[in-house]
């Protein structure tokens, strides 16, 4: 609507961190929209940005604006959901916050089935792992958020919370592919490739190794789920990843997976949830819903 573009240009600033960057996005000139960013930090009689060398950033009063900027801008994309609603005719967008586990399968198959049944409804799906899921919450820039092992939670408004163990990936040919269930110390005989430390899964093989003699020595790092699991391929040697970011089989493909055993790496957990005391759009709200069912119906859950 018209008279959210002000707020709409200050959010894109802000997020873009430079007037040219979000001028380039709202494909309008950068001096037409520094010149309405100048006219609404004169209507408010605070600066909003700071000018510096490279770009622009929130001053502390804009710190505060902001908020009630995306507050008004979401709020108004709710209302707009529940209008369309009642015609019958769902509309609206949903953002939502996710592990790299979730992006291969498990959410494509979930926004697909979603849109199949209102195909007016778009979707933005952000790769945020752990602290930047929870912050993509409190900054509106998502609806909802699903994260493995999140760091804080201090805003969280938990739907579900999935039980997620332990998978280690190699090839067919791998020593340890016979085998049903692995043992960790097993796993770390052997070559192995690891996630960073800040992402979840490598958070649980640390603790899982904190009280043993065993230690992780991976010959590669990366925090690419994808670029780990080829390269458990090229080089014939073990990754890891949870559950849901594994497929039912790996089409196409010489890889396997065998689950870990949980007296050695206890199951993490997936948290499924959104900014406390938020109202979502009808739309967020009724996907909340279906992924909600999905995943207690899949997974087991706490």
């Amino acid at each position: 609507m018209k008279h959210l573009l002000p707020l709409k240009y200050l959010d894109t600033v802000a997020r873009a961190g430079s007037i040219r960057k979000a001028a380039e996005t709202l494909a309008i000139t950068s001096t037409a929209l520094n010149r309405r960013i100048l006219d609404m930090e004169q209507d408010l009689g605070v600066q909003i940005f700071e000018r510096l060398p490279r770009g622009v950033r929130l001053s502390t009063a804009g710190e505060i604006y902001i908020q009630h900027v995306r507050a008004q801008i979401n709020d108004m994309e709710r209302v707009r959901s529940q209008i369309a609603d009642l015609s019958g005719e769902r509309r609206g967008n949903v953002s939502i916050a996710c592990s790299q586990a979730l992006l291969p399968y498990f959410l494509p198959e979930q926004i697909s089935t979603y849109r199949y049944a209102h195909p007016a409804v778009t979707f933005n799906a952000l790769l945020r792992d752990r602290a930047a899921a929870e912050l993509a919450l409190t900054d509106l820039s998502a609806d909802l958020a699903l994260v493995f092992e999140p760091v804080q939670m201090m805003k969280f408004q938990i739907l579900l919370t999935i039980r997620q163990p332990l998978h280690a990936i190699m090839h067919r040919d791998h020593p340890l592919a016979g085998k049903e269930i692995l043992r960790l110390r097993e796993c770390l005989e052997y070559p192995v490739a690891l996630p960073s430390e800040n992402i979840g899964v490598r958070h649980l093989l640390e603790i899982a190794t904190r009280t043993t003699t065993h230690t992780l020595n991976p010959v590669i790092k990366s925090d690419s789920f994808e670029f780990l699991r080829h390269y458990a391929l090229a080089e014939n040697l073990l990754t890891f990843q949870i559950e849901i970011g594994i497929p039912a089989e790996f089409e196409d493909s010489d890889l396997i997976s065998r689950p870990l055993n949980f007296r050695d790496v206890s199951p993490g957990l997936l948290y499924f949830g959104q900014l406390s005391g938020r109202t979502l759009s009808v739309a967020a709200a009724r996907f909340a819903h279906q992924m909600t069912e999905a995943l207690a119906s899949r997974f087991d859950v706490e």
